[in-house]
């Protein structure tokens, strides 16, 4: 290029890609709710909107296994085949068995361990983890993915 080509672009306060305010407020933000949450653990507050307790009805011990295509398989504890489910039909516990999959290494236990899957007096489902204490309260995941753990449960 000659030297009548452009000088260097060089950095000026009107070109700034976050304005500064809006840093400064994202930085209050976050203070502000570093603030909130240490009073609430500092006051001893109880924890909210968590799943009812209620009592077992009915449990069953599960095996899980699966892949990442989303199909999956489920054991009894004898061993017997409950389900061999699709890609389409099994992601949801597919899905679950890859968190179980992630806990359990997290914690150095082995791979493939039980599951409980519980029915409470109050209509939620529960599967528990009990080598590594992970527990999920499947209605938080929505009523079809429920469905397709009491499915489990019923067989």
């Amino acid at each position: 290029m000659s030297d009548t080509a452009r000088p260097p672009r060089t950095y000026t306060p009107q070109e700034q890609i976050v304005p500064l305010m809006m840093v400064r407020a994202m930085f209050g933000l976050v203070l502000l709710v570093l603030v909130i949450v240490s009073a609430a653990v500092w006051t001893g507050r109880p924890t909210t909107s968590t799943p009812p307790e209620s009592a077992v009805t009915h449990s069953r011990v599960l095996y899980l296994g699966g892949d990442m295509s989303g199909a999956a398989t489920v054991r009894a504890e004898d061993g017997t085949l409950i389900a061999d489910l699709s890609p389409e039909e099994g992601g949801f516990v597919s899905g679950v068995w890859r968190v179980l999959q992630r806990e359990r290494t997290k914690h150095r236990v082995a791979l493939d361990g039980p599951v409980e899957l519980m029915r409470h007096e109050n209509g939620r489902f529960t599967v528990s983890d009990p080598s590594t204490g992970w527990r999920a309260d499947l209605m938080g995941f929505g009523r079809d993915n429920a469905r397709a753990f009491a499915k489990l449960l019923a067989e």
